[in-house]
């Protein structure tokens, strides 16, 4: 199936536009590099670390940057540029490079992620969907891998479509919970697009159509004899549990096999016990208990640490919004314009001068022990570099890698990160340092 790679110029905030003609008209167009990354928060919400994703969704953009007929004519029907301009726009095409973080990096607070090297009017209206691609996608894999982490080893499956904030949303999240891990996606069309294992069991409103709940799991293993999953809890729990172990065990005659039994409402920890027992006393030790329901990486956390008996989480609403969470102070900041470096010393929101690198030192294991943030032409002996030339003269430099590439890119480097930083309660800043070269062009 064929995905457009175009994102319209049009998606950007207005006073883009009007900065970029500002600029065309006063002939500036000079190199400009412009820096990616995230603020630490001031609000009490907790991330000690980031994954880096929606890489590619920027690159595809860049590449296929110009505007048509369309859309020129609605920007003439503004009122508000000149012909001149407009004739520009519509040669318009991003000549640039990008230098980046590769997807399923594990980055920290105040750390480019991504910086743009362009002609000034370029790097000006690339700055709102880099912002919004890659601060969403960042966003969910980030909460994703928490997810992971809770789940102790557990499979968890991505059940946020019904709930996401639209329908590009739905999509994009089930990628990125896909790259911190998780096994499978509801999003029958997400799973087409990126070849991610779709999972369903059923609803509520099955059980109900039919006369008692035996008759339901009875109809639904006789339609999908080697992939049902039962919902257990319409009614009583418990008592779901043994009617589906009666219908397993018809199911086990005919040389059938159920998967699991979900719960998806209740004290989790206990019913989950109890389930487990029904199950193993009927022989039935290999149906899997999943769960779903309001569940996070909290929530997650929790129901463990009560001694549930669970085997595979449906994760929802809380991940897909990143409920507790919902935004991160991502910034795109010019850094260097022409042959001068230069920064913002706003209070608070002070920036750092200069092309930059980020620097990551290991131990003899390769566990994490520092990052630093240096120029980009410098090197640090035994230091690995984390931004890579992706893009240049406007055009990708190497194919995209596989989804499931980036899966395991974000293994390794979640493998190597100490679990202190993957605390979901506590604050734990990983140190991050800045480089005698870079404090220097600070100019004080």
């Amino acid at each position: 199936m064929t995905h457009t790679n175009r994102i319209s110029p049009l998606f950007t905030d207005l006073y883009e536009l009007t900065m970029a003609a500002s600029y065309f008209e006063h002939g500036i167009f000079d190199p400009a590099v412009f820096s990616t990354f995230i603020r630490a928060p001031h609000d009490g919400s907790r991330r000690n670390y980031y994954v880096a994703a929606g890489l590619e969704g920027v690159l595809d953009a860049l590449e296929n940057l110009h505007f048509d007929s369309e859309e020129i004519a609605y920007l003439k029907g503004t009122g508000l540029f000149t012909d001149a301009f407009l004739n520009y726009l519509k040669r318009f095409r991003f000549t640039g490079s990008v230098a980046a973080m590769p997807e399923g990096a594990i980055f920290f607070h105040d750390e480019p992620i991504l910086e743009v090297t362009a002609p000034m009017p370029e790097a000006q209206l690339a700055e709102t969907f880099i912002l919004n691609v890659l601060g969403f996608q960042t966003l969910i894999a980030t909460k994703a891998a928490r997810c992971m982490h809770a789940a102790q080893g557990r499979s968890l499956i991505d059940f946020s479509l019904r709930r996401t904030q639209g329908w590009d949303a739905g999509n994009l999240v089930a990628r990125c919970t896909r790259i911190a891990g998780f096994a499978a996606t509801s999003n029958v069309y997400a799973a087409m697009r990126y070849g991610i294992p779709p999972s369903g069991t059923m609803a509520h409103s099955y059980i109900e159509a039919f006369e008692n709940e035996q008759a339901a799991f009875s109809a639904y293993a006789n339609t999908f004899p080697h992939q049902s999953v039962f919902l257990i809890d319409t009614y009583d729990t418990v008592e779901g549990a043994r009617n589906a172990a009666v219908v397993a065990r018809s199911m086990r005659q005919k040389g059938n096999h159920l998967i699991g039994v979900r719960l998806d409402s209740g004290d989790m920890a206990a019913l989950s016990k109890e389930v487990r027992k029904i199950l193993d006393q009927e022989g039935l030790h290999d149906v899997k208990i999943v769960a779903s329901s309001g569940f996070d990486e909290f929530k997650i956390d929790r129901v463990l640490k009560e001694g549930a008996r669970i085997d595979s989480f449906g994760v929802g609403t809380k991940m897909g919004v990143s409920a507790d969470a919902p935004y991160l102070d991502i910034v795109y900041k010019i850094v260097r314009f022409a042959d001068r470096d230069v920064r913002k010393l706003s209070p608070g929101k002070i920036t750092l001068a200069g092309k930059k690198q980020v620097f990551r030192k290991s131990d003899g294991a390769g566990h994490y022990l520092e990052d630093i943030i240096g120029a980009r032409e410098e090197s640090i002996e035994g230091a690995e570099t984390l931004l890579e030339t992706v893009m240049e003269g406007g055009k990708i430099l190497r194919p995209h890698p596989e989804l499931s590439d980036i899966q395991r890119h974000f293994a390794r480097n979640f493998q190597r990160l100490d679990d202190a930083y993957k605390s979901l309660d506590k604050e734990v800043r990983f140190p991050v340092g800045i480089s005698a070269r870079l404090k220097a062009l600070q100019g004080n």
